[in-house]
């Protein structure tokens, strides 16, 4: 069984937590790509912007607070609040720190191939960081996982 290594993308596509969402944006589009890891100034992912952070879909696009009433003047909320803040601390976003999902699920480059199909299969996710030594070194997709399990077939 071949390892993460010898089937990832080497060098990808990263930003920075610093970078602006215009820059996240720029680099999904030139490259085509539907997520970027987010690397630190030691080249760890730190985080990872995909499309889905950056379109918000159905009743949330309006960002309707939760349902409440008025109660001597404050306002209880009837169902958490907590997904309203996050889906608006994304809406008025700045930078990639700001709309990214912190702390992703990484595989070791020398995994086993069929480690990175269980965390994609598992987390359902298309793209993985790779990582050596706690630094990004590549990623792999779920297509290069799944070109590799036919392979060896």
């Amino acid at each position: 069984m071949p390892k993460v290594a010898e089937i990832m993308e080497r060098d990808p596509v990263t930003v920075t937590p610093e970078d602006s969402v215009e820059t996240v944006l720029r680099a999904l589009r030139d490259h085509e790509l539907p997520g970027v890891p987010v690397v630190n100034e030691g080249g760890r992912p730190v985080g990872i912007v995909t499309e889905a952070d950056l379109v918000m879909v159905d009743e949330e696009e309006d960002l309707r607070l939760p349902l409440h009433i008025d109660l001597f003047g404050a306002q209880i909320f009837l169902g958490p609040v907590k997904r309203f803040e996050e889906r608006f601390r994304k809406a008025i976003a700045a930078t990639a720190e700001e709309i990214m999902t912190a702390n992703p699920i990484t595989v070791d480059a020398d995994a086993d191939v069929r480690e990175a199909a269980r965390l994609i299969a598992e987390r359902r996710h298309n793209r993985l960081p790779v990582v050596e030594h706690g630094r990004l070194v590549g990623v792999v997709t779920r297509l290069d996982v799944l070109e590799a399990l036919v392979s060896e077939e």
